[in-house]
Parts: C-alpha cells; sequence; structure tokens
C-alpha cells in the first residue's frame, strides 16, 4: 500500500492541512472500524459465544503480539495500557522508593516524564537531576555526571519539542554501568522510524497508539525487558496481574503482565493492532523515507534563524520560532492548517507524517 492510498481514507484529512501529528494522529477508517467491530463483537455476540472476557483476552493478546513484533520484543514483555503517562506512572509505581533516591531526566521531557518525578519528590524525598540541554541535544559527558549513584533514568528516544533524536543506546550504555535502569518514553518513535528494543537496551519503554501510529485514543503499552519485573511490585494489582485471582496466596502473572490490572474495553487495542498492520502494510521505511523526503521540503522553506530543529533529517517533527505562537496555531486554523504552540521554546510545530502531500507543506509554508 502506497501512503498516498491510505490517507485516501482518512476523514480527518479532507477537510484540513493536518501537521499535528506529533500530538495526535487522526485514523485511517479500517482502524476505527477494527475498533468498533471489535466492541460491536464483545457486545452482541461474545456474551452468549465464548464469554466476554475470553473475548477481550483474545484482543488483548493480539495487541500484545502485534506491538511486540512492531519494537523487536516477545509477547511477554508487552504490557497494555492506556497511555504513555499511564506506562511511566506504573513503572514509577512499582519501585521501592527512599529518601536519597536518585532519578535523571532531561529538561526536554514532556510532562509524561516530569510530574512522576515531582511526586516522588514530594512525597518520598527522591532527588530529581535534570539533565540540561542545548537546541536539543544531550552532553554524554552530562550523562555520566548525573549517573552517579542514580536509580533510575527517564528519556525520550525523541524530543517533542525539537524533534531530535537521544542517542539512546549511549545512554543506556552509560546508565548501566553506573547501576542505574533506564525508562524511555517512545511514544513519538513508533510508526514514523523503525523501533528495536534490544538495540537501545533499555529497562522499559512506555508508548501508546494514539499519534504516528493512528490508532485510537486508550492504546498504550509498556515493554519490560524479560525478567526485570521479577523485582517490581506494581502500586496496583487485579486479576490480569496474577497467575491466579482466586487463589489464596496470589502469584503475579509472569512477564510485562504484571503491570495490568483488570477490566478495560477491547476496541482501543484492536484498533491499535489494526493501525500496526495497515502501517506495516506500507512499510516503516517507506514511511520514514517520505517523512524525511517531506520534512526537508518544509525545512528549506525556514530561514535558519527561525528553524530551531536540525536542518538535516531527524524527525518529522520541525520547530519553528514564533513571538506569539498562540496567535499563528490560530491564525493558521483559521485557514484549515492544523499545527500546534510549545510551551517552551516560544515556537510552533509542525509534525510532519508520511500522509502529508508536497501540497501540504507548501500550503504551509505559503501560510507562515
Amino acid at each position: 500500500m502506497k501512503p498516498s492510498e491510505l490517507r485516501e481514507t482518512m476523514p480527518a484529512l479532507e477537510s484540513s492541512v493536518y501537521c499535528n501529528w506529533g500530538a495526535g494522529g487522526p485514523s485511517p477508517r479500517r482502524v476505527v472500524d477494527a475498533a468498533e467491530s471489535a466492541l460491536e463483537y464483545h457486545e452482541y455476540e461474545a456474551p452468549a459465544a465464548e464469554g466476554v472476557y475470553p473475548a477481550a483476552f483474545d484482543a488483548y493478546d493480539d495487541a500484545r503480539t502485534a506491538v511486540a513484533d512492531l519494537l523487536g520484543a516477545a509477547p511477554s514483555e508487552i504490557a497494555l495500557t492506556q497511555s504513555t503517562t499511564d506506562g511511566i506512572n506504573r513503572v514509577a509505581g512499582a519501585f521501592d522508593w527512599t529518601e536519597g533516591d536518585v532519578v535523571v531526566r532531561t529538561d526536554l521531557e514532556h510532562s509524561a516524564g516530569i510530574l512522576p518525578w515531582q511526586r516522588l519528590e514530594r512525597e518520598f524525598g527522591v532527588d530529581v537531576r535534570v539533565l540540561e540541554t542545548e537546541s536539543g541535544r544531550l552532553d554524554l559527558e552530562a550523562v555520566k555526571a548525573a549517573a552517579d549513584d542514580a536509580r533510575l533514568f527517564c528519556v525520550s528516544s525523541l524530543t517533542w519539542t525539537h524533534g531530535t533524536r537521544f542517542p539512546i543506546a549511549d545512554i543506556v550504555d552509560v546508565a548501566h554501568d553506573a547501576g542505574a535502569q533506564v525508562l524511555v518514553d517512545a511514544v513519538q518513535s513508533p510508526g514514523q522510524v523503525p523501533v528495536d528494543v534490544g538495540e537501545w537496551g533499555a529497562d522499559f519503554v512506555a508508548g501508546a497508539g494514539h499519534k504516528w501510529l493512528l490508532a485510537p485514543f486508550g492504546a498504550g503499552f509498556l515493554y519490560v525487558r524479560d525478567g526485570l519485573e521479577a523485582d517490581l511490585v506494581p502500586a496496583a494489582i487485579g486479576y490480569r496481574s496474577v497467575a491466579d485471582a482466586n487463589a489464596s496466596d496470589y502469584q503475579y502473572a509472569a512477564g510485562a503482565r504484571r503491570f495490568e490490572v483488570g477490566t478495560t474495553s477491547p476496541a482501543p487495542h484492536a484498533g491499535l493492532s489494526e493501525a500496526i498492520g495497515v502501517l506495516e502494510a506500507v512499510g516503516i521505511e517507506t514511511i520514514q523515507r517520505r517523512i524525511e523526503r517531506l520534512t526537508d521540503r518544509l525545512k528549506d522553506g525556514v530561514p535558519d534563524e527561525r528553524l530551531l530543529s536540525p536542518r538535516g533529517y531527524e524527525s518529522g517533527l520541525v520547530t519553528i520560532a514564533d513571538d506569539e505562537p498562540t496567535a499563528t496555531v490560530e491564525r493558521l486554523a483559521d485557514r484549515g492548517i492544523v499545527v500546534r504552540s510549545l510551551p517552551f521554546p516560544d515556537a510552533i510545530r509542525a509534525s510532519i507524517h508520511a500522509f502529508n502531500s508536497s501540497e501540504d507543506v507548501d500550503t504551509l509554508l505559503e501560510a507562515l
């Protein structure tokens, strides 16, 4: 399937120049149809057939397998969550924190990678070290300095403010050498670039399907490296967390499933499974190459003094300095162009997917 063919099945693109995939990716019809079909089957047919719980479990299993294949993991290493924030919180809640424990994050994390650690700082006296960046770049020497006595690193694979790629494998090596574990906020990566968690070597990877993967809201996922879960006790427990919910002495389920809790709708994750299948039919490498061409076209039209993202390709996120970003976003919206403002720096961010067109990019540049 060609990107242009899939674009034709996305109703949201019929009425807009949509350049905000890094916030939320409109779904193709077949993804929404898959979610609706899963819900209808679950409510109309499953009750009198195999039952609503087995039907939901089948959808969960399909989603774990699809996510595992996408990330280069095993299905047993995947827990299903509601969002990236949800996944990060599940990891944060599974450690036995004590006063003085050290968590390291960068100054470019999304609130999903900031608020959980602020809470630990407030509630448990955890020491949160913030790595400063420059133009979306991270100095590995600073990483090494911050790693001393650290217990956990939280870093993004792609910065949501600049679209730069952090050297995750190198950060993991430094952290592991210091005895720390690494949690990656990867929500900006799957769906626009190939991801192999084995190459990263990270201990935890949190993500969700509602951005570049084109899945519905509510379809999050969490990778937990095999064997690591044995030393962690999640803050919440339910029948999906354990091997036997009716045992007098519960035992956690094997693998990442101990991070799951209880009843959730199968619909969002059925949509995620379909979305992953659709993107794999297009080809992640094909998607990445097209994003590169389109973002190059956009950057070619932005002066150096305004372009805050790298001139060379790193992702589909393109950040453009603007003195009045909120007003600019509103002005563009009046012309049917969807971008977003950033809380920092003073800028707007256009995020370009393979399902944009050259005409979309030219329209945005003309409006700017």
